[in-house]
């Protein structure tokens, strides 16, 4: 959770600062120009601010263990798996964009893993004690 978290915030500030060199690093076209009505930099900062914003989430839900927090992700990251990798396989976005999706499902399947492996893939059923 942690690196995920690290990774999501330090890429988001790039996207910030650099977001041309976030894009050609999802194999996205850089262009020196854009015509009217290209809203790319509004997107870029938006999406960018929000990674920074998860990205400090997760670091948060990470430092406190939080549990059910990362049973949320799990399925979540699976759906995000599924609607990136058929934009590739559909084209319309390019092959290089593959690899979020990669990464958004195998760290969703890690973290699955690692729920089940510790016994916290499912929230405990037993009754809390009356008070």
């Amino acid at each position: 959770m942690a690196v995920f978290g690290f990774l999501s915030f330090a890429l988001g500030l790039l996207g910030l600062i650099s977001p041309d060199i976030l894009l050609a690093m999802l194999g996205f076209e850089v262009l020196d120009v854009r015509a009217a009505g290209d809203y790319t930099p509004v997107y870029m900062a938006a999406s960018s601010m929000a990674a920074v914003n998860m990205g400090v989430y997760y670091l948060f839900a990470a430092s406190a263990d939080y549990t059910p927090f990362f049973r949320w992700t799990v399925p979540f990251r699976l759906v995000t798996f599924t609607v990136f990798t058929t934009l590739v396989l559909t084209g319309a976005a390019p092959g290089k964009f593959f690899g979020v999706g990669l990464w958004e499902g195998l760290g969703a399947l890690i973290t699955g893993y690692a729920l089940w492996r510790e016994g916290k893939l499912l929230p405990s059923r037993q009754a809390e004690p009356a008070t």
